[in-house]
């Protein structure tokens, strides 16, 4: 049995003129839970519908559970399980109702369809608070729940879900986060959302696209050493030498550090100052914070280490290829109508 879920190889989709996905390839292994990222518009949901079997491809190639999408997408679709970012659902059925109903479409075993549709409703916690409900009753975090139910239905190996906890508010989204946690190890699951926090908390890796093309796939430590490698301080200090100049300090200390982002000035005169250095042997936060108590050229009110956010990590890789695919296309723009 191959390790990986789902392989993707050169995956290409063309709307008319516009390229929705550009020659993308990545893999996904079993267990694995992945971040699916990228801005609006840069193919996610295009190319999850092809992973699905909802789409054709326009070129390359991909496969999941080993089956080749383009070749059986009805066996592609007995193997996925899919939840749609509208996550649409009839409001006038009843959950257990429903979820039978869909069982039976999955091609659940007539014998199985009852455990099975249990099952799912206890890992969803819907079994004691929502069984006998109508779904239009429900509130938007238990709708998700049964879109998640209706994914997990006929065990399927490869969960696929956009936008899960989109419109939930925090205690919502921690119930979800719990939800999708417990299926790490028995299901591989695609996780694509715009709250990175959460991508953050509950994913092994992340693989980002923008503009159709992939930008970046690894762990969060792996991806800020490619896109914010070094470290990183944030210190707070006023001078008391107007003269006086941060950034010419560290550089005559030999620090390796440099200032990346000033503030203004707070009412009581401080200043905050983001500096990074672009290798990792810089000083730690106990070093530096006691150079800056040393100079008697300021006043230090805070400093300390800071760890990019998964946030952070994804606009330095976006904005790092909207500049190697933007630029080009608009200087080619600027000479044709010079």
């Amino acid at each position: 049995m191959s390790e990986l879920s789902i392989q993707v190889s050169q995956l290409t989709r063309h709307f008319g003129p516009v390229i929705a996905v550009n020659g993308i390839s990545f893999s996904v292994r079993r267990g694995e839970i992945v971040g699916f990222l990228g801005p609006n518009g840069a193919g996610k949901s295009t190319t999850m519908r092809i992973l699905c079997g909802l789409m054709t491809a326009t070129s390359g190639q991909a496969w999941v559970a080993g089956i080749p999408v383009a070749a059986d997408p009805q066996g592609v679709k007995r193997k996925i399980g899919y939840m749609p970012e509208n996550n649409p659902l009839p409001l006038d059925m009843r959950v257990a109702e429903y979820l039978r109903f869909r069982a039976r479409i999955k091609e659940v075993p007539g014998p199985r369809v009852r455990s099975n549709v249990d099952e799912v409703m206890e890992i969803c916690d819907l079994a004691k608070t929502a069984r006998r409900k109508v779904i239009g009753t429900l509130s938007k975090g238990f709708r998700q729940r049964v879109g998640i139910a209706d994914a997990l239905l006929g065990s399927p190996e490869v969960i696929i879900m956009d936008e899960p906890t989109i419109g939930l508010d925090p205690h919502q989204i921690q119930g979800i986060r719990r939800l999708i946690d417990g299926l790490r190890g028995r299901h591989t699951v695609i996780l694509s959302s715009h709250i990175l926090p959460e991508i953050e908390r509950s994913c092994d890796r992340v693989i980002i696209i923008n503009r159709g093309h992939l930008v970046a796939t690894g762990t969060r430590s792996e991806l800020q050493q490619e896109f914010l490698p070094g470290v990183h301080f944030r210190v707070e200090l006023k001078f008391t030498d107007p003269a006086a100049d941060l950034d010419a300090l560290l550089t005559a200390a030999g620090k390796g550090l440099v200032v990346a982002e000033t503030s203004s000035a707070d009412d009581e005169g401080f200043i905050t100052y983001e500096l990074e250095s672009s290798h990792n042997n810089g000083p730690s936060g106990n070093e530096l914070l006691l150079w800056l108590t040393r100079q008697p050229a300021m006043v230090v009110r805070a400093c300390h280490k800071v760890e990019p956010t998964l946030e952070s990590i994804f606009l330095a890789a976006t904005k790092r290829s909207w500049e190697e695919t933007h630029r080009p296309q608009r200087t080619l723009a600027a000479a044709a109508n010079n």
